[in-house]
């Protein structure tokens, strides 16, 4: 019986020594190296980058086969020889679109990997942030989850306290049972929180895998947050970065339309071979295009290319506008969680403590009934755990600010 005891024991041991714990900064760092997300977006960059070397290229030239005035009646009917007109013919052409379009494309291949580039950063971003959002979610709850466990013990003290006073005759037998109430309501709760630290575990799971098993250690990082100086850099968040690129692009298709008002031009080179009699041929030949018909053809282009890059602009101001108005609420929320809790830490907390402590010493000497004490001790557990909670809020705030408009969103915009 001892011995699948003890391997199961070796077990339970190799598993926890096998789990990593996990702080916030490699949290951050696996999410990065590990996202899907991010792979998906440096395939993009290289596509971009492959698709490049192709642009402002020539076409392939074509090769021309065939045969030129075959006799279909008369006695050289479908010879090949004996009329001196027949050729059997073989060459080469080239078509040469002119240098603005081939320049225009070549810039636009540029802007495209410029915008792929500036999207990885988004995304990378993206990912840094969800990541360190989910660790700091999982690290409250937790401390959450540890109160508890100090309040079980502090129940249990209580518990020997109401034991006391009734074994002193100052206190009714019923007493008894309201620390066993009060143990199941933190049962309850517990339990409750057990749901969702399971639920930040998963969700932590989304941005670092099966790291998130593991037990978390460390503290978050010190995230200072100037509000001025997020107000002022909005214009740079990452996700603007990428309208530049994209200014690009379009401007680049309004280039390469404009060009399409300038002839291209082709040459042809071909060697006839006719019959023996006669002598063989070549041939050279130029083409232009004549770009005539502008109002009905190229002007259009122009134009709905023009109002793409007006979308672009519009779109970019408009986006400036979203992240100003988000930035303004993230502060305010900040703002509001750090006023709370700092008011809390500073008088609600140790004012809900004396009130215990008041009515307990009441009890004791028989001045208040024990209802009061349990109200009390519960306003008191509520303030306690509503300290945690208004910390890892503030912390959530303060990630999204650090990691949307601040020092964050540049660290991660820079990584490769």
């Amino acid at each position: 019986m001892l011995r699948p005891i003890s391997v199961l024991i070796l077990v339970g041991v190799a598993r926890l020594a096998c789990a990593q714990s996990l702080t916030f900064e490699a949290a951050l760092k696996i999410a990065a190296q590990s996202s899907p997300d991010i792979a998906r977006e440096r395939a993009s960059v290289e596509s971009a980058r492959s698709s490049s070397t192709a642009a402002g290229r020539l076409p392939d030239p074509k090769l021309v086969a065939g045969v030129e005035n075959l006799p279909v009646t008369s006695s050289e009917q479908w010879s090949l020889t004996r009329d001196f007109m027949t050729m059997r013919k073989v060459g080469l052409m080239q078509e040469v679109p002119n240098r603005a379009k081939r320049e225009a494309e070549t810039a636009g291949a540029s802007a495209a990997i410029d915008r792929a580039e500036a999207e990885r950063r988004v995304t990378m971003l993206t990912v840094q942030r969800g990541a360190a959002l989910a660790w700091l979610d999982r690290y409250y709850l937790e401390r959450e989850g540890a109160l508890f466990d100090q309040l079980d013990h502090e129940n249990q003290l209580f518990a020997e306290a109401i034991r006391a006073q009734i074994s002193s005759g100052r206190g009714a037998a019923v007493d008894a049972i309201a620390p066993q109430q009060e143990a199941a309501d933190i049962a309850d709760r517990r339990d409750a929180l057990r749901a969702e630290i399971a639920k930040a575990r998963a969700a932590l799971r989304r941005w670092v895998g099966p790291d998130a098993e593991g037990p978390l250690s460390g503290d978050p990082p010190a995230m200072p947050i100037d509000m001025e100086e997020l107000r002022h850099h909005v214009h740079e968040h990452p996700e603007l970065a990428v309208y530049v690129p994209m200014t690009q692009q379009a401007q680049a298709e309004i280039h390469e339309a404009e060009a399409a008002k300038r002839p291209d031009w082709g040459v042809e080179f071909a060697y006839g071979a006719r019959g023996a009699p006669y002598g063989d041929m070549v041939t050279l030949e130029f083409t232009w295009s004549l770009p005539i018909f502008g109002r009905t053809r190229q002007d259009p282009q122009i134009a709905a290319k023009r109002e793409e890059l007006h979308r672009v602009e519009h779109e970019r101001d408009a986006m400036l506008r979203d992240h100003t108005e988000a930035l303004d609420a993230a502060l305010a929320e900040y703002d509001l969680t750090t006023r709370q809790l700092t008011r809390l830490r500073d008088s609600r907390l140790a004012l809900a403590q004396q009130k215990v402590d008041y009515l307990f010493a009441d009890y004791r000497s028989g001045k208040s009934d024990l209802s009061s004490v349990l109200t009390a001790r519960r306003e008191l557990i509520d303030v306690r755990l509503k300290d945690v909670e208004l910390e890892g809020r503030r912390a959530a705030s303060a990630a999204k600010l650090y990691y949307f408009y601040g020092p964050g969103a540049v660290a991660a915009g820079a990584q490769p």
